[in-house]
């Protein structure tokens, strides 16, 4: 179970390596995906609190990258954090997630992003529930619930 001082110490010595990469260009990218997706996933956006489409959503499944389809979170870790983002606890293994910090806005965040394509997914806070504590706050947009 990943720990705020593990996720912290990926920001600063290296994250975990990847399964495999996938690598497009801006133009590749912006042709898979919808506009809102590319917005949020490629160009670091966020999408408004409340609105995604599975935020409310607690169906069995595994969450994966809009992007790449690399798997990231599982249902059995997402919980009702009233952000308005979907969040999880873990991601669905150590290397799936990649860290790194964001001091845009004036505030000091870890962001985190697909380990396998580098897609924005949301920011990850250490005010999450027992027992890891972490909370993964991540935009509906840039993942795809695979319900198999």
């Amino acid at each position: 179970m990943l720990t705020w001082k593990e996720v912290m110490s990926f920001t600063t010595k290296g994250n975990p390596t990847p399964d495999k990469r996938v690598e497009k260009t801006e133009k590749e990218w912006e042709y898979l995906l919808t506009p809102e997706q590319f917005r949020i996933t490629r160009k670091k956006g966020t999408e408004r609190p409340y609105t995604g489409d599975l935020c409310s959503i607690y169906d069995e499944g595994q969450y994966n990258c809009i992007c790449c389809n690399a798997p990231l979170f599982d249902s059995t870790i997402k919980f009702d954090s009233s952000s308005g983002w979907p969040s999880f606890t873990q991601p669905i293994k150590e290397n799936a997630i990649k860290y790194y910090k964001d001091i845009s806005f004036g505030m000091i965040r870890v962001e985190v992003l697909c380990n396998t394509c580098d897609a924005h997914l949301g920011h990850i806070f250490p005010d999450g529930p027992a027992p890891s504590g972490l909370r993964y706050c991540i935009n509906s947009e840039s993942m795809i619930l695979d319900k198999k």
